[in-house]
């Protein structure tokens, strides 16, 4: 026994070869995973869009050449002044009178007569009535003395909207202290006087002149 296991079974030169490590593959992953690669690289890439074709410039259309006759045209030169006189619009008006100057005069047919100068020194027209004042409505406004031939009073006021006025001063009375001219001014609130027409226009805001006569009768009532 002691023989047999002294006895060395190795070889005494090792093997020169040595066998490689064994490696296993998985086929049937691979085979899965190729299609989703490929998909992915598909996706990646992007169509680009055509570029648009530009248009074609139009090309610019020539303008026609402007002939002009050999001879002079038939027109008729004339100064400044002539041309000036010819004008339609200014047709049944003074040449040398303004508008201020027609307004001021009233020569225009269906102006309003100016009878004196304002409390400020505006234009003042005759009062055109659009409704005269009846004798009830001057009588609640009378002095209490009242004189026995009667009497007037004249007021200036100005015009406003929708026929009335206001901002009525005195400017005299007959007999002098009879109050008249403070009567009808307290009674012009219900005045209606048509505004002024100055060129056909009408002037409201301008200033009228309202007289009122006062004559007793033998019901002792006023009347205008």
């Amino acid at each position: 026994m002691l023989a047999f296991l002294s006895l060395n079974f190795r070889p005494d030169h090792p093997p020169e070869y040595k066998g490689g490590t064994l490696s296993t593959f998985d086929l049937a992953n691979d085979a899965e995973d190729a299609p989703a690669k490929t998909a992915q690289k598909q996706a990646t890439v992007t169509k680009q869009p055509p570029r648009p074709i530009p248009p074609m410039p139009t090309p610019p259309i020539p303008k026609p050449a402007i002939r002009l006759p050999d001879r002079p045209l038939p027109m008729l030169i004339v100064s400044k002044e002539v041309y000036a006189a010819s004008d339609i619009a200014k047709l049944g008006k003074p040449a040398t009178d303004s508008g201020a100057e027609v307004a001021s005069s009233g020569s225009s047919p269906g102006d309003s007569a100016r009878v004196g100068t304002g409390p400020h020194g505006e234009p003042l027209y005759a009062a055109e009535w659009y409704r005269e004042p009846t004798n009830q409505e001057l009588s609640t406004y009378l002095p209490r003395t009242m004189p026995e031939g009667g009497g007037w009073g004249v007021i200036a006021c100005k015009t406003i909207d929708r026929f009335h006025v206001a901002d009525c001063v005195e400017l005299g009375q007959g007999p002098a202290g009879s109050h008249l001219a403070s009567a009808a001014r307290q009674a012009a609130w219900q005045f209606l006087v048509r505004p002024p027409r100055v060129g056909g226009k009408v002037l409201v805001g301008e200033w009228v002149r309202i007289r009122i006569d006062y004559h007793v009768s033998s019901a002792d009532a006023p009347s205008e």
